[in-house]
Order: C-alpha cells, then structure tokens, then sequence
C-alpha cells in the first residue's frame, strides 16, 4: 500500500510542476525542489544516454529501466502531461478573471522556497554570495527584458523547447516565461489547447533533446560545486520574485496569437496604487491569505519531508 501511496505523490509533485510551468514566471524546478524530489530528477535524466544500450545488451530491458528510475520518471512526468494539457484552460482562466489572486500564491511559493534554498547552502563565503547577488541580477533583467516576437516555425519550435525546457528545471526561472520573452508562449500553449500534434511534436522533440543535455550538466554542478550552484539557482529564484509581484501596471500592451490585447510590459505598485491606476479590485485580503496558505504549504512539505528521515 505504502508503495502505490508513494506513487501516486511523485504523480501530484508531477502534476504541481506542470501546474507551475503553465504559468509565465513560476519554475517547475522550484516545485520540484521544494518536494525533494529535485537531485533525484536530475540523476533519472541523466541516466538517459547511450551506455543504456550496454546495458540493454546485458541485462534488458528490466535492467534499463531500473537503471534509468523508469517509474520515477513515469510517475513525474505523467503527472507533468497531465497536468499541463488538464490546467491549461484552467490556470489561463484564473490569470485572466483572478491574476492577483494566483500570482500572491505563487509569490508566497517562491519567496519560501527561496528562503528553504538558502538554508540548503552549507557554507556561505564570497564565492556564493556573489553567485547568489549574480542570479538575482540574472533573473531581474531576464523579468524586466520587452518580448521579441519569433515566427513558430519548425526550427524556431525545435530551439525554443530546447532552451525553455532547460529554464523550466532550473529552480527561479520559468521556461513559459522564456517562451514568452521569444512570443511563443501564445502558439504553445494555443497547440497544447487544441492537441495540434505538430506543433506539439516538434516542441516535445527539442524539450527532449535539451532536457537530456543539460541535465547532465547541471547534475554535474550540483554534484562538484553543490554550494555556489545553489547560491545561483536561489538568486535566480528570489531575482524572480519581481516578476510574480501581483499588482502591477500595465504600460504597453500587444495582441496576441488569439487576437486579444494582453500586456507587453507591466511594473509592481502597490495594492492601493492598484486599485487607484486600474480601477479593479486589489483583492489583498484574499491575496495574503493565498500567500500565507503557499507558505504553510512549503513549511507542511518540509516537515513531511522530514519526518521521513
């Protein structure tokens, strides 16, 4: 029983990272870091190379995938599918009706998963305080960049799931949010809305292709340079928090793929200045609540994680 209960949280964790990487500015690798399940994802993808064919050869198939966390990655990423093509409609719905709402949960989120990456840091010095101030650097100016606008050609999809897929596993920064710095995110997530298989294939087979890659490499930071790669990746996550601010000004719009006017570039105010620039509810109770409940949510998934140890 304990085995299929165990199964199906690494599906939950799977499906709170699709969950997350939906939204422009949210990490899926922050979720999967603060479910614990972060160095065990990057071990399981980087197991995926060709030595597996030696070990076809040797012990089959039943060797392979127990080399390669097969039911790990099975459970995770059948999470993160369903997921992505179950929330789409929902978590665009909730960033049209009630962005405010979503966005001060997901600031709680982040602003605590920070905090616990920090304590993760075993020794702090000048090398990873540098590296920490370079990844806040990093992800405030990747927030504050103005959106290009790529054409979704077979390529350009190829190498954008390619770069993006790199950015949704890294703790802070949003693969969705990179798609959108290109203005590929409205094409993207318009084919996961109506499963063109296409336009789905052709980002799938660069998210594969970059996903194996640089697994490799950062398993290897993680592994040699444990303290300064945490450093960064907590700097590129608290460096996100700006982006994530709820309340914000819109200061110039665009139309996107679907023919609505949606912002191009946004900057924080504050919950009252909000009210006053927008003329719309500031929502601030209910969003300190969310904000509150995200954090008590990261401190229970801590203290679970705990008790296991």
């Amino acid at each position: 029983m304990s085995k299929y209960f165990s199964y199906c949280a690494l599906v939950a964790k799977g499906m709170a990272m699709g969950a997350a990487d939906v939204v422009p500015g949210v990490s899926g690798g922050t979720i999967a870091f603060i479910t614990g399940i972060y160095d065990r994802l990057l071990n399981a993808l980087k197991s995926v190379n060709p030595s597996l064919l030696k070990v076809l050869s040797n012990e089959g198939v039943a060797g392979v995938w127990q080399r390669m966390d097969g039911t790990f990655l099975l459970c995770v990423f059948g999470g993160v599918l369903t997921s992505i093509l179950s929330f789409a409609h929902v978590i665009t719905w909730f960033l049209a009706v009630y962005p405010e709402m979503l966005w001060a949960f997901f600031f709680g989120l982040i602003l605590v998963s920070g905090l616990h990456m920090i304590r993760q840091v075993n020794r702090w010095h000048a090398g990873t305080i540098t590296m920490l101030l370079v990844g806040m650097v990093i992800a405030y100016a990747v927030g504050v960049l103005s959106p290009t606008s790529l054409e979704p050609e077979p390529l350009t999809l190829f190498f954008a799931g390619a770069v993006a897929i790199c950015a949704m596993i890294l703790p802070g920064i949003s693969g969705s949010f990179i798609l959108l710095m290109m203005g590929l995110y409205g094409p993207v997530i318009d084919a996961v809305k109506n499963l063109d298989l296409v336009v789905l294939a052709i980002f799938g087979t660069g998210c594969v292709g970059g996903l194996l890659s640089f697994s490799h490499v950062l398993s290897w930071l993680l592994k040699k340079h444990r303290d300064l790669a945490l450093s960064l990746l907590t700097g590129l996550m608290l460096g996100a928090l700006g982006k994530v601010w709820p309340w914000k000004e819109t200061l110039t719009s665009r139309i996107n793929s679907a023919g609505e006017q949606v912002p191009l570039i946004q900057t924080n105010v504050s919950p009252m200045d909000y009210e006053m620039i927008t003329g719309q509810p500031a929502y601030l109770v209910e969003s300190i609540g969310l904000m509150i409940f995200a954090i008590a949510l990261v401190g229970a998934i801590e203290w679970l994680g705990s008790k296991k140890h």
